[in-house]
């Protein structure tokens, strides 16, 4: 193209169509699923900056671009150039170097030093970069170790580019061809190409769907034995994320034969050689389940099979096994902790305590104010007069620490328990290595999934004291099963339920209206008098309304009238992700409300900025924060392009390309919630979340609140989210196995 100030027209009767050359000035938008991307470009000849639209590949600002398109308006966004065809150059001139060198594209080359380079070496500084990288030694502040990481930084981007170009030619969008570098190297094309489905499996955040477009871009068959296999351990895996640790074999055939749109003999193929290969377990079960199918076969992965038989192989064993701990005289005990606590326990509590002692393994359950960290208190101090060892853990590092707090004695995380080691590959406790404790007590034992409870149960001692607590009538673990119910029906394990609303208990509404959800019936709300109260209902059933309000209690009521902070204090949760009230709008309305810091990092269409409240969502072992840890972001780097983010005061870092681990948290899920207490929190409920609204989750939200709880939304769809007690079936086979052990 040789037109730089002026457009190059070409027409047809039926097609006009513009040439532009251009250097992108920001980026104002991009979604990194299909690449679709806003732009503004400095055109020579245009008094202002062009906004472009299409897709586009990897992006940065100061790259120059030749384009081929159509001027169109649109009717909110104004005169806009829509990209038909496109070929990123390289800049050439000093200035357009300098912007492009800045511009975050290359770690380890920020703005200042993209200039201190560019002023050494004028217009001849990509030249230098490509041929002769050892010269940017000779800049101020370019050391060694700086222009290795150059070198590297520079030919990853070259490859990486490589990769996104493939990909973008068989239907991927750009957020995949980073993580895929990251995993294969050099071998990228080559590792696709060949088994597009190996991405499902080896890539976090790539699925089955995802691979399987590319498989049929590349030319695989619908058919294909190696689809049927993947397609099928896809099934499988999405059921386990919704909960189930097996599936019925016929409906599994089915659900499999309609997502690959695959004839029934092709997916049975599929399903032999994963049997053969031994990545499923098939049994067949012998007693009648509620609504199982008459051949009872159950499909199990391997892992999940594993985990269920092996607790129930654990539980037996402790059971089975004697007490470390010397027997003693429960009464007098009762009578001395009661002494030492200053308190005298309630009937429930005692029968809890005498349990505690007496019982291999034991199980406490009851809602918020029936005493369960009163009863935890006495068994501590009970156990440790007798020189026991005890280890107190939750599933969450929010849980432990408020399990710490709550009992003046440390606590930790199962997984920080159990010892979990990224390097060495896994838990190091285990049978060959058990907990060196006489007596375990876990809370929020309703957050734990059937394989978290293997790993633990395979690692206590047989002669160490079990006591789980936790409320039953909670979410089931996001993980898949219902542990701690199926343990409780199995009647396999003493239990002690708690239903005592103690007198102080009874002062907060948010106590006796989660009971009242908890019993079926729509929570009371009284006039507040004088004294601000602690549980609100504003009725709005239209969402734009709703989300108003939503903002102006985060931002200006609750702080001003509660004395809250509106980062540290209140938490807002949702029912839904998507839509005007799911948590992915409201983080954006509320960071921009609460954090306007101009120092952020763009990711697609995701704004990170510094001090932002945000949330990990999945397992990383290796920096140890899990699927739920919230914390703020303290430092960006944009030239080392990476990013810092405290977790309880413990600094962990992130590459940038790691970016997809963490998602803002102004608004959680009510899922993600479980395992912690806010000060305050604001629930919107509006007919639009029928599909999600249960009694047990709304129970679980409102049991997040310590001083506030404000649900926001009609009372309709209150009513019938507290009256529906039904929730989504989970195929677990723990509690008959457990009944019959």
């Amino acid at each position: 193209m040789k037109h730089l100030s002026s457009e190059n027209t070409t027409q047809t009767p039926e097609h006009k169509e513009t040439e532009l050359e251009g250097q992108v000035e920001r980026i104002t938008y991009m979604n990194e699923e299909n690449g679709y991307t806003v732009a503004k470009v400095n055109v020579p000849g245009y008094p202002e900056p062009v906004t472009i639209v299409g897709n586009l590949l990897a992006l940065a600002p100061g790259e120059v671009l030749e384009m081929k398109g159509d001027w169109e308006t649109h009717p909110k966004f104004g005169r806009q150039f829509k990209i038909l065809g496109h070929r990123t150059v390289r800049p050439s001139s000093v200035k357009g170097i300098r912007k492009y060198l800045g511009s975050g594209l290359i770690r380890g080359i920020g703005k200042e030093m993209a200039a201190r380079i560019v002023e050494k070496f004028g217009e001849e500084t990509l030249k230098v970069i490509d041929e002769r990288i050892d010269e940017l030694a000779t800049v101020n502040g370019i050391g060694r170790k700086r222009v290795k990481m150059i070198k590297n930084a520079w030919a990853d981007q070259k490859e990486i580019r490589a990769i996104m170009i493939f990909l973008q030619e068989h239907g991927v969008g750009l957020s995949h061809a980073t993580k895929i570098f990251k995993r294969y190297g050099q071998r990228s094309i080559a590792v696709v190409t060949q088994n597009p489905y190996r991405l499902a499996t080896d890539i976090p955040g790539i699925g089955f769907q995802t691979a399987d477009r590319i498989a049929k871009q590349l030319g695989f068959e619908k058919n294909s034995p190696v689809r049927a296999e993947a397609g099928t351990l896809y099934v499988l895996n999405r059921l386990a994320e919704e909960g189930n640790v097996f599936y019925p074999y016929d409906s599994l055939m089915e659900k499999c034969r309609e997502i690959l749109k695959v004839d029934r003999e092709t997916v049975i193929r599929g399903f032999g050689a994963i049997a053969l290969d031994g990545k499923i377990v098939v049994e067949d079960l012998n007693q009648l389940m509620d609504e199982f199918e008459p051949n009872r076969k159950a499909v199990y992965l391997k892992r999940f099979y594993i985990s269920e038989t092996g607790i129930v192989r654990h539980l037996s064993r402790l059971i089975s096994s004697k007490k470390n701990v010397r027997s003693m005289d429960v009464h007098k005990a009762l009578e001395w902790v009661q002494e030492k606590i200053e308190l005298r326990l309630a009937q429930s509590q005692i029968d809890a305590v005498k349990m505690a002692v007496s019982d291999k393994v034991l199980v406490i359950t009851g809602g918020p104010g029936t005493g369960k960290t009163t009863i935890i208190h006495a068994v501590i101090r009970i156990y440790s007069a007798v020189g026991a060892k005890i280890f107190l853990a939750a599933p969450t590092g929010r849980a432990s620490k408020r399990m710490a707090e709550a009992t003046g004695k440390a606590a930790c995380t199962i997984h920080r328990l159990l010892e979990y080691s990224w390097q060495k590959g896994g838990f190091q406790r285990n049978e060959d290595r058990p907990i060196e404790g006489d007596v375990i007590l876990l809370d929020e034992a309703s957050m734990i999934d059937t394989s978290l409870m293997y790993h633990l149960l395979k690692a206590v001692p047989s002669g160490a004291t079990l006591i789980m607590v936790g409320d039953s009538n909670q979410l089931p673990s996001v993980g898949p099963g219902n542990v701690l119910r199926d343990v409780i029906k199995s009647g396999s394990v003493p239990v002690i339920v708690l239903n005592e609303v103690f007198r102080q208990a009874r002062e907060s509404l948010i106590i006796m209206n989660a009971h009242r959800i908890n019993r079926g019936l729509v929570p009371e709300v009284k006039g507040s008098g004088v004294d601000p109260g602690d549980f609100y209902f504003i009725e709005q059933g239209d969402p734009d309304q709703a989300l108003n309000i939503i903002m102006e209690l985060v931002l200006n009521r609750i702080p001003n009238r509660f004395n809250m902070d509106p980062m540290e204090d209140i938490q807002v949760l949702s029912p839904m992700h998507k839509g005007l009230l799911g948590t992915a709008n409201l983080n954006i309305k509320l960071q921009d409300a609460l954090n306007p810091s101009k120092t952020e990092i763009v990711r697609g269409d995701r704004r990170f900025r510094l001090n932002d409240k945000v949330m990990q969502i999945r397992n990383n072992y290796e920096k140890e924060v899990f699927n739920g840890d919230i914390g703020l972001i303290k430092t960006i780097d944009e030239e080392k392009q990476e990013m810092v983010v405290t977790y309880d005061d413990k600094p962990v870092l992130y590459d940038y390309l790691e970016l997809d681990e963490i998602v803002l948290a102004y608004a959680i899920s009510v899922h993600k919630s479980q395992g912690s207490e806010y000060q305050a929190i604001v629930l919107p409920i509006l007919p639009q979340h029928y599909l999600l609204l249960q009694r047990n989750l709304i129970y679980t939200a409102v049991t997040r609140g310590k001083r506030l709880v404000i649900i926001v939304g009609s009372k309709r769809a209150l009513t019938m989210g507290v009256k529906n007690e039904g929730t989504m079936k989970r195929y677990t086979y723990l509690e008959e196995r457990l009944r019959s052990s």
